[in-house]
This record gives structure tokens, C-alpha cells and sequence, in this order.
């Protein structure tokens, strides 16, 4: 990487929730073949440039024993991200509440060191292949609302990375 500004990306969120399949999406990834299934045991960074921008993606583990990481250790993990995407299975609606939970803690922090990041929210896995109950996403965009306070400023978007990563707003 060069010594201009690199973009830093932080990808969190609870296990299983898709965020290692996003960051190489965002890395242009195209080979579904190609993205790994394991979960992810650490912090992984990749550095890479696309479009004359260079970018940081720092993608923390989501299992119950290591996502407080991010949380603990936020000045040195999170202070100086440009943007912070939290990412929920849209399928996994057994997992809505620890989702939303941890969801709540980071945001508490984030409003507690008065960070003036960009805030996203990624339900993923929206696949076009999967009928998705739409009481499900409203049940779950509610519970969002509910740990959310009014003055925050967060996007929504459903994303997939069925052939390519999508996004769209809500």
C-alpha cells in the first residue's frame, strides 16, 4: 500500500453472519467457489486497491467468545474506522436476538466515545433463491429500532452475494 489514505472498513457482527463472504465480495471476488466456510478465529485485515482507492477491511470474528474483541479493545480496533458495517443473517431468525444484542453493545460504544463514523446495516444472505417470510425482516428491522436511538444515523440495506455482492437500500 502506498502512503496515501487508505479506507478502513469494519466488518462486525455475530458468527455465521456472512461478513467474511462480504469482505471478499468487496474485494472483487467473484468465485463463489472460493469463499471459505470456515469461521473466522481472529481479526483479519485485507489491504487491497480498487478504483484508484486503497482499502483497509478488517473483518472481527462473530462467536460468542471472541466478539467482544472489537468491543474491548475499540480505541485501537474501531476509533479510526471511515465506515462500520454490521452484519445480520436475514435467515437466521433464531439468531435475531443475540444479533441484535450485541448490535445494541456496539452501538452504546460507539455512541459513548461520541464516534462520528459511518454506520451501515447489512441484512444479509437476502439470496433470491430463499422465499424469506416478510413478517421476519419487519420483526427484525423493529428490534433494530429498538436498540437504535433516534439521533443515530444508520443505513439499512439487504444485500446478497448471490453471483455478485448486491445491495440495496430499504
Amino acid at each position: 500500500m502506498s502512503d496515501n489514505y487508505v479506507k478502513k472498513v469494519v466488518l462486525v457482527g455475530i458468527e455465521n453472519s456472512g461478513k467474511t463472504s462480504i469482505a471478499l465480495c468487496l474485494k472483487g471476488v467473484k468465485n463463489l467457489g472460493s469463499f471459505s466456510v470456515k469461521p473466522t478465529k481472529e481479526l483479519k485485515i485485507d489491504n487491497f486497491k480498487t478504483f484508484d482507492t486503497e482499502f483497509s477491511i478488517w473483518d472481527f470474528p462473530g462467536q460468542e467468545l471472541l466478539r467482544n474483541e472489537p468491543i474491548d479493545n475499540f480505541d485501537s480496533r474501531i476509533k479510526n474506522a471511515d465506515k462500520i458495517i454490521y452484519v445480520i443473517d436475514i435467515q437466521d431468525n433464531e439468531r435475531y436476538e443475540p444479533s441484535i444484542e450485541y448490535l445494541r453493545k456496539f452501538v452504546n460504544l460507539i455512541i459513548k466515545k461520541d464516534l462520528k463514523t459511518e454506520f451501515s446495516i447489512f441484512l444479509h444472505k437476502f439470496d433470491p433463491d430463499i422465499a424469506i417470510d416478510d413478517s421476519l425482516p419487519k420483526t427484525l428491522i423493529k428490534g433494530i429500532h429498538k436498540v437504535i436511538p433516534p439521533n443515530f444515523k444508520i443505513l439499512i440495506f439487504k444485500t446478497s452475494i448471490f453471483t455478485t455482492f448486491q445491495k440495496s437500500a430499504i
